[in-house]
């Protein structure tokens, strides 16, 4: 029996291991969705779940959807995925993985410039002074280290210098002239989503819509920028553009979801790194890391809903000591490598 030449063999090449790894990372996120929607005593039955996202949600199942749980959820994916994609351009263009805006103090000032303009512009959306606030910290680390971002330890340090200053500036504010706003003051000391309602939602959905496309397309030649400025210029890359831009990207993505969540730690940190070590590369890869945001985010946002342990918690306690646990390896595997 003959075959057609080339039937015999399928043309269809296998996915990467990239490609692989977003969409079990994808599928995690719609499981983590599923049960948050579903799990507990004011959980939407499973049974109806189909229906209530189609729009026929009623009586109980409308106010979970819409209220309660929806808002939430989303808001954890979507603030998730901007804080993943802020890690993995910060630490791509640096050429650090120390150095995630968290850790020099984005999040922090992200969250001063958000408490500062709800006290001094209440007509201002929170947002524009988050991403501002979260400008300004990354300015001053850059100045302070003298050497920008390449010294991990000068950055560490600057970093930490800078978030105390904004966690003074934003308890300030909060204990001043903010203290009857409870769901304010735990979003912008440690990060919460408790409060999150459509505007978070609305904020978090543009600033992915804007940010993610342009991150994408940056993304290749940030990555080329690990082999060094001069290499990469040699093949057409342009570092300082590259590295304005990521930077850029970085602190809007970060600001918004702060916004959003208020400064939730480590996640920027940690999600990247999970992709390069699951997937084995040293890309910057944009898409991965923001659905390992999204699913760090929305699982320790669960976890904090119906473990007994976690119940009542903001869900940035949670991602603090898990992250204070994972910056302590990276700190101590740096300093085994010498680059501390």
């Amino acid at each position: 029996m003959s075959t057609h030449p080339g039937l015999g063999r399928s043309r269809i090449r296998p996915p990467s291991g990239a490609a692989r790894y977003g969409l079990g990372t994808a599928a995690a996120v719609v499981v983590v969705a599923v049960v948050t929607l579903t799990a507990g005593d004011l959980g939407i039955p499973l049974a109806e779940l189909p229906g209530a996202l189609l729009g026929d949600a009623e009586g109980a199942s409308a106010f979970v959807l819409e209220r309660l749980r929806g808002p939430r959820l989303a808001t954890a994916v979507l603030a998730g995925a901007l804080l993943g994609v802020s890690g993995a351009l910060f630490q791509t263009v640096t050429r650090n993985p120390l150095g995630s805006p968290d850790v020099i103090g984005l999040g922090a000032g992200a969250g001063a410039g958000a408490a500062i303009i709800t006290l001094a512009f209440p007509l201002v959306p929170a947002s524009v002074g988050a991403v501002a606030g979260a400008a300004v910290a990354a300015l001053v680390v850059y100045i302070a280290t003298g050497r920008g971002f390449r010294s991990p330890v000068r950055t560490i340090i600057a970093g930490i210098a800078v978030a105390a200053l904004a966690y003074a500036v934003t308890q300030y504010v909060v204990s001043t002239h903010l203290r009857d706003a409870a769901s304010q003051l735990a979003a912008y000391l440690v990060g919460s989503l408790n409060a999150a309602n459509l505007q978070d939602v609305l904020v978090t959905a543009v600033a992915v819509a804007i940010v993610l496309p342009l991150a994408v397309a940056v993304a290749r030649d940030a990555s080329l920028l690990e082999m060094g400025d001069d290499t990469a210029a040699g093949i057409g890359v342009d570092p300082n553009r590259t590295r304005t831009a990521a930077i850029v990207l970085s602190v809007v993505a970060a600001g918004a979801a702060v916004a959003a969540a208020g400064p939730i730690s480590f996640v920027a940190l940690t999600a990247p790194q999970i992709v390069r070590r699951i997937v084995g590369s040293s890309d910057c890869a944009v898409l991965g890391s923001a659905l390992t945001g999204a699913l760090l985010l929305a699982a320790a946002d669960l976890a904090t809903q119906q473990l007994p342990l976690f119940a009542g918690l903001p869900v940035g306690v949670l991602t603090l000591g898990v992250g204070g646990l994972y910056l302590g390896y990276l700190l101590v595997r740096e300093h085994a490598k010498g680059r501390l």
